[in-house]
């Protein structure tokens, strides 16, 4: 009996646990959603549709706008970002050893071609151009004196040609004698030693000739080596005169003078620094003919021609337009004239897009403002309409 009523009990309670949740369920209905939500989603959703229809007109205005630009000067474009500002900068070396006496530049100084940068003590230069110039004195000394000798031995030849004619005269004069006494022998008017007499006579007086002659030639030989020994000194006093010269050249070295106008840049001397021969001083800008070199693709390179109108834009003044002109375009890839240029036949190749250099300038008035300093990145744009002769003018606008 027990048992029976725990049994009865149980299914009781299983029972009304069963109508509770019956119960709950018949309730939630009634409290999930309001009547009136689905009036304000409505609402909300025709607040949205202005909205979306705006952001797509000006979409599509935008696109629009784009095109147009794109169709009626966009296409005709060639740009690149990979471009830098350059120029010939020239580094300022020494030509001579010594220490630094004076600087007369600093840092970011504008000068003129010819001004003096520094010098370098000339003391040494200055006792070896006296050296040079001192010896080439003494051998133009020299040079004189032979000289005189020359004229000497002019003189010595003179009287070595009327010692021969008087000689001649005498020989002459015996040979006269000697064929009067043969005539006189003959129809026996004279002695034989007379005879004798007048033969010896004339054979002395013939080898006085020979004596005569071979003085005048032994004086015209000395004047002949006199003469090479003043061309020997001579020759020996241009080499004299080239070694002062190079020490004129050694001592102007002293001075180190601007080649070109520019600004100075990088100075690396002071005042009792020792430098040698190569060692970089200083570098000199010249801003007034600084260039573009862009580096465009090669899919890019069919279009552009020199002379063609370019706007460079420079990442330092981004309100600027400055037009230029394109100059020249290199003879190959930067690829090639790298230091260690690609090897492509390898097994493995993979193909990428060269990069060909394209030189833009600009003319001197805009050069002159200072926009342009090298080093600095720019944007340039080709306009590949434009005539490929080159432009007259290049300007800047702001």
């Amino acid at each position: 009996m027990a048992y029976r009523d725990e049994f009865e009990q149980g299914a009781k309670e299983r029972l009304e646990t069963a109508r509770e949740g019956q119960s709950v369920q018949a309730s939630q209905p009634e409290t999930v959603a309001p009547v009136t939500a689905a009036p304000n989603s409505k609402k909300k959703g025709l607040g949205k549709k202005p909205v979306i229809l705006a952001v797509l007109a000006a979409v599509l205005g935008f696109g629009g706008y784009e095109g147009f630009h794109w169709w009626t000067d966009g296409r005709f474009m060639v740009s690149t970002d990979d471009a830098y500002v350059q120029a010939d900068i020239t580094i300022l070396s020494a030509k001579i050893s010594g220490y630094v006496s004076s600087v007369a530049v600093a840092n970011n100084q504008s000068v003129k071609a010819g001004d003096l940068i520094a010098k370098i003590d000339d003391g040494d230069y200055r006792l070896a151009l006296q050296s040079a110039k001192d010896k080439l004195a003494t051998q133009q000394s020299a040079i004189a004196r032979i000289g005189r000798q020359i004229e000497a031995g002019r003189a010595s030849v003179a009287q070595a040609e009327a010692q021969v004619l008087s000689a001649q005269a005498e020989a002459e004069r015996a040979e006269s004698d000697y064929g009067r006494q043969q005539q006189l022998a003959r129809s026996d008017y004279t002695s034989r030693a007379a005879l004798e007499n007048a033969k010896a006579a004339r054979d002395k007086a013939n080898a006085e000739v020979k004596s005569a002659q071979a003085a005048l030639a032994a004086a015209q030989a000395n004047v002949e080596v006199l003469a090479a020994q003043r061309n020997e000194g001579e020759r020996l006093a241009a080499e004299l005169q080239t070694a002062v010269e190079k020490a004129e050249r050694d001592l102007s070295f002293t001075e180190i003078r601007a080649p070109v106008d520019g600004v100075i840049g990088n100075k690396a001397m002071e005042v009792g620094t020792y430098v040698q021969p190569g060692a970089r001083l200083a570098a000199l800008v010249p801003l007034t003919s600084v260039h573009v070199d862009a580096n465009f693709k090669e899919t890019q390179f069919a279009s552009l021609k020199p002379g063609q109108k370019v706007h460079v834009k420079v990442d330092a003044f981004p309100d600027s337009d400055i037009v230029g002109t394109v100059e020249s375009v290199s003879p190959a890839s930067g690829a090639v004239f790298s230091l260690l240029p690609p090897e492509n036949a390898t097994g493995n190749f993979t193909k990428i897009v060269q990069r060909v250099p394209v030189r833009v300038t600009v003319s001197p008035e805009v050069a002159q403002q200072g926009l342009l300093r090298p080093g600095l990145s720019v944007v340039v744009d080709v306009d590949t309409r434009t005539s490929a002769e080159p432009a007259k003018t290049a300007s800047i606008k702001e």
